[in-house]
């Protein structure tokens, strides 16, 4: 299964892809992972796709926040949940579930957030 990237949409059709982008889809579920540590918000995801899934949500978001990192005397622009959500979905269980992801318009949370897009489940 190739890997998913931020914007892609590979295996989606034209229009549900654009509504996607432009914000249009109905988000049918929403989860903050703020105030989370890593491996939290990592177990929280995965529950939240999986159950999502199961439920028929076809497009959910998922709030990083846009966050930022203490590196010594610097600051990392990009928080740490920002910046890993992206790599779990493309852990194995997730992308089985997950059909594309882009970042969110301003009205869902801008940089802070994603859209995420799943496959249907089976049998629904």
């Amino acid at each position: 299964m190739p890997e998913l990237e931020k914007g892609a949409v590979v295996g989606v059709d034209k229009r549900t892809a654009g509504r996607m982008k432009r914000g249009k889809l109905p988000v049918e579920g929403r989860l903050d992972l703020h105030g989370l540590i890593q491996n939290e918000a990592e177990r929280a995801l995965s529950a939240f796709l999986a159950r999502s899934q199961e439920r028929g949500h076809r497009c959910v978001l998922v709030i990083t926040g846009k966050g930022g990192e203490r590196r010594g005397e610097g600051f990392e622009r990009t928080g740490v949940l920002r910046r890993m959500v992206p790599l779990w979905l493309n852990a194995p269980a997730n992308r089985a579930r997950v059909l594309a992801f882009d970042e969110a318009r301003a009205q869902h949370g801008g940089g802070g957030a994603l859209y995420v897009l799943l496959k249907r489940a089976r049998g629904i």
